[in-house]
């Protein structure tokens, strides 16, 4: 389970990359309104997380456009959260006008697409409200996949989510020409 934490003051970045440190196996994030949110990894999230991440960044190769990132990639959105999505890519136009500097440390935007995944740790509310809030930062696509229900929730600005149960296969058009997720990978037992 997800532990919310409302501190005095919010966490800076040093501190959660500090804390980070001290306790490998769990994710630290900073709400916009500055919660520290810890999420432990198990065993299986972290095969799908894998697995996901592996499909995104075949696919940037191939196609050129961008860069993708994994799980342990912090960003820093316009709204002052620092998430850390399991996989997501940005644009190479938007990552090649950072500094050297920017690309080293946290990332200070928000990714084009990003991919999260359910894991029993988490809760579907607080999945869904993340998805609005890459979406309200300048997301072009957020995607939740839940492999316990076999279901992909499909997030675009000014849109309804789409989603899909028992898919196979999900194309990602227009925002990731030409990729598409085979979901059997990632709902299959290891």
């Amino acid at each position: 389970m997800a532990i919310s934490l409302k501190l005095a003051a919010p966490p800076s970045d040093e501190e959660i990359i500090e804390i980070s440190e001290r306790n490998p196996g769990y994710q630290f994030e900073r709400s916009a309104s500055g919660e520290l949110i810890v999420t432990p990894t198990g065993g299986e999230p972290g095969w799908r997380e894998l697995e996901l991440g592996a499909q995104l960044r075949n696919w940037t190769v191939q196609n050129g456009r961008g860069v993708a990132f994994g799980a342990t990639t912090g960003f820093h959105l316009p709204d002052g959260s620092l998430l850390l999505p399991d996989a997501c890519w940005v644009h190479r136009d938007r990552w090649e006008a950072l500094t050297a500097k920017q690309r080293r440390g946290l990332v200070p935007l928000c990714p084009d697409a990003v991919f999260e995944l359910a894991s029993p740790s988490d809760s579907l509310a607080s999945l869904r409200r993340k998805m609005r809030a890459y979406l309200a930062n300048g997301a072009r696509l957020a995607v939740l996949i839940d492999p316990e229900r076999r279901a992909v929730e499909i997030y675009a600005p000014k849109q309804d989510p789409q989603i899909l149960e028992s898919a196979r296969l999900v194309s990602f058009d227009p925002v990731l020409p030409g990729f598409t997720l085979d979901l059997e990978l990632i709902f299959s037992s290891m």
